[in-house]
């Protein structure tokens, strides 16, 4: 059974911007927290950004700014808004959920036992 599924990347410029999105079944979006996360080859993968129940929201500081996390009740999604790309944004983008997290770990992906298959986001000078 397919819990999450992202959508949206592909290959774009320098300064550009995208929206990606997270299909997520309607247990885990009723249940889950849910987060953005990106791996890069040879880096670790990382956290972008979380959003709660309430909406409230949490950020890598690296992010803040220029990346926008939102979430569509009626359609069980998760949505990355991603302005003003650079290269150094290429990386695949994974949609994660979580079941009991406190703030602190929002952003740890050891922490999270829910994973999309991914969308890649390459992005050229």
């Amino acid at each position: 059974q397919v819990h999450l599924v992202e959508s949206g990347g592909g290959a774009f410029q320098a300064g550009g911007c995208l929206n990606l999105s997270c299909a997520a079944s309607a247990y885990i979006y009723a249940n889950y927290y849910m987060s953005w996360f990106r791996h890069a080859p040879g880096k670790e993968r990382e956290g972008v950004a979380s959003i709660e129940r309430n909406c409230n929201t949490i950020y890598t500081d690296s992010m803040k700014g220029r990346f926008t996390i939102s979430k569509d009740n009626a359609n069980n999604s998760l949505y990355l808004q991603m302005n003003n790309l650079k290269p150094e944004d290429t990386a695949m983008y994974y949609c994660a959920a979580a079941l009991i997290l406190p703030p602190e770990w929002r952003l740890s992906a050891a922490k999270y036992s829910r994973w999309g298959p991914g969308t890649q986001v390459t992005v050229s000078s």
